[in-house]
């Protein structure tokens, strides 16, 4: 896990933070199926569950160089830090994309989750009644989540710590999504919108020196707001990969095919054709969460028309999406065989 890497397995490990980040903040899609279909799921889970004691140990010693081999710090750095900028571009993108061309992105992640169960189940030979089993109750807990209410925007601080730690289990756990869970929690817009929005134009003013976000009360809220998220999702982040090394370990084939299930049950989140249903008063008027930002609304699913040339497109997003992840089992059967 250690082995030193070439210049462009280093740029690649960024290209895949990129990707998770990306997918992270696309509510249905899991980050965690992008590290699993990369071929580097375990290793950032190993990674992850090697900050403990012993690290921290090392750290307080001043031997950082030990520590930074030790919690196998050039993998983690360069993927988080694709991860980070993601955030500030990619998603950015996806933002505007999700906004022009909505049936298009889901048709692209739609088949890109196709993919991903091709890609698990293609070398899995460990079907038996256990593994059937724990399948099952995957498919049924990714459906039932898929059909779930979201609740209302709620900015207490502790509540914004506890969905640090739910909504970053979409990167440990693939087919979780853990924008999706955000959500459901009702905190999607003021969390990966909202608080995203504000810590860019705060490092804009500050690279342009202008300093008066100081005295701009909502802008430092969310700012704490978002501080308070993200050591949530830190604590979610260590503590999650411990438990998951440990299943990883002891139950590598039923965590394996829970993961299949939960993938396949979350399709009906990501389906491309749906239209958005807004609720509204007596009156007709649309109705907004208590924040004043947030339209209430919810999807309905239909089929689509294959007389329609939009149709037609969106499938053709769909065997890109596959491609994209047969291109991945590619790459990663070309590196195996390199390393070998």
């Amino acid at each position: 896990m250690n082995e030193p890497r070439s210049f462009s397995d280093h740029f690649f490990l960024v290209i895949k933070g990129l990707c998770m980040g990306a997918a992270n903040k696309v509510p249905g899609v899991s980050g965690g199926i992008v590290a699993f279909v990369g071929g580097f799921y375990e290793e950032f889970i190993y990674s992850l569950q090697k900050i403990n004691g012993n690290a921290f140990k090392l750290l307080l010693r001043g031997r950082f160089k030990s520590f930074y081999q030790y919690i196998n710090g050039s993998f983690l750095t360069l993927l988080i830090f694709g991860m980070l900028v993601s955030y500030f571009s990619v998603s950015k993108i996806l933002d505007y994309f999700l906004e022009e061309k909505e049936l298009f992105v889901w048709a692209a992640f739609f088949g890109m989750i196709l993919g991903s169960i091709y890609y698990i189940t293609k070398d899995f030979k460990h079907w038996n009644r256990r593994t059937m089993t724990a399948c099952m109750i995957g498919l049924i807990a990714g459906i039932s989540i898929s059909f779930l209410s979201p609740a209302r925007e709620n900015d207490n601080l502790f509540f914004i710590f506890l969905c640090g730690i739910i909504s970053v289990s979409g990167m440990t756990l693939p087919g979780l999504s853990g924008s999706f869970i955000l959500i459901l929690l009702g905190n999607y817009v003021l969390l990966l919108v909202d608080s995203v929005n504000a810590l860019y134009d705060t490092f804009s003013e500050i690279i342009q020196g202008d300093f008066r976000f100081i005295e701009n009360t909502v802008r430092l809220n969310t700012l704490k707001i978002l501080a308070v998220f993200t050591i949530g999702s830190a604590v979610g982040l260590v503590s999650l990969s411990h438990v998951l090394s440990y299943v990883l370990k002891h139950y590598r084939h039923v965590t394996t095919t829970v993961i299949i299930g939960f993938i396949t049950g979350s399709l009906g989140v990501v389906w491309p054709w749906k239209r958005t249903i807004y609720k509204t008063d007596s009156a007709g008027e649309v109705l907004y969460a208590s924040n004043g930002k947030e339209i209430i609304k919810n999807y309905e699913r239909y089929l689509p028309d294959f007389g329609s040339t939009e149709t037609w497109w969106a499938l053709f997003f769909v065997v890109i999406g596959i491609g994209i992840l047969l291109g991945l089992d590619w790459y990663g059967k070309k590196n195996r065989k390199q390393t070998t």
